[in-house]
């Protein structure tokens, strides 16, 4: 293994990474914010289950956007508890959740919030961030994809050139078509004639019976 500045004079990275050093403070060490007044963002939701009782809840992840916190982020907990029931609905209410179904799909937007912070203790001396209330700012919609299809007034979206059929493809297909019907149209004369003979056939079964064997006068089948 070479010194760190040769690895870095290799790579091309050495001035960009002293750079960097000379300006990014120092991460603290605990992970617990203090308490206060914060803008960030509700990046995602995601649905939980505790692991002692298993109750069913919805987490909310914040990011932090501005201070010397940016980027540090800490997490609220819904839960679907006939006790908690009525704080679940009134957060995720802020987000406009009023049905538990819109909670299967990711969130629809990014929610810019103001947020404020506490520091909760457990029995045991471990601390941890708690949500004490937050107020949505703004909803941030994703941007549009530009390679998406246009959709048109109808609503539907537009069908791309290469997807659309060809006049060769349609000339076959039409091409085709007159071949299947023209097909049926000389199989069914002969269909006609088929039944036409039958029913000839039953004509003359019914107008001409079966000759009968002609007995003697006054004789019986059996006499010689």
């Amino acid at each position: 293994m070479g010194k760190l500045t040769d690895i870095l004079n290799r790579q091309g990275k050495l001035a960009s990474i002293e750079d960097a050093w000379e300006s990014t403070p120092e991460a603290c060490d605990e992970d617990v914010l203090p308490k206060g007044t914060y803008t960030a963002n509700i990046i995602k939701g995601e649905a939980i289950e505790s692991r002692s009782n298993q109750t069913p809840g919805y987490k909310l992840t914040f990011e932090v956007t501005e201070g010397d916190r940016a980027g540090s982020r800490f997490w609220h907990d819904c839960w679907f508890t006939p006790a908690a029931l009525p704080r679940a609905k009134r957060d995720l209410g802020k987000l406009g959740v009023t049905s538990l179904k819109q909670l299967e799909k990711p969130l629809p937007a990014v929610y810019r919030c103001e947020v404020q912070l506490a520091i909760r203790r457990d029995d045991e001396g471990g601390e941890s961030n708690q949500v004490r209330s937050f107020k949505v700012l703004e909803a941030i919609q994703p941007k549009p994809d530009p390679f998406a299809p246009e959709a048109d007034e109808s609503g539907s979206a537009a069908v791309a050139e290469d997807d659309r059929p060809t006049a060769s493809v349609a000339s076959e297909k039409s091409t085709d078509e007159s071949i299947v019907a023209s097909t049926n149209t000389e199989k069914r004369p002969a269909a006609r004639r088929g039944k036409n003979a039958v029913k000839k056939n039953k004509k003359k079964a019914v107008g001409k019976p079966a000759a009968a064997n002609k007995l003697p006068a006054g004789g019986s089948p059996n006499e010689s």
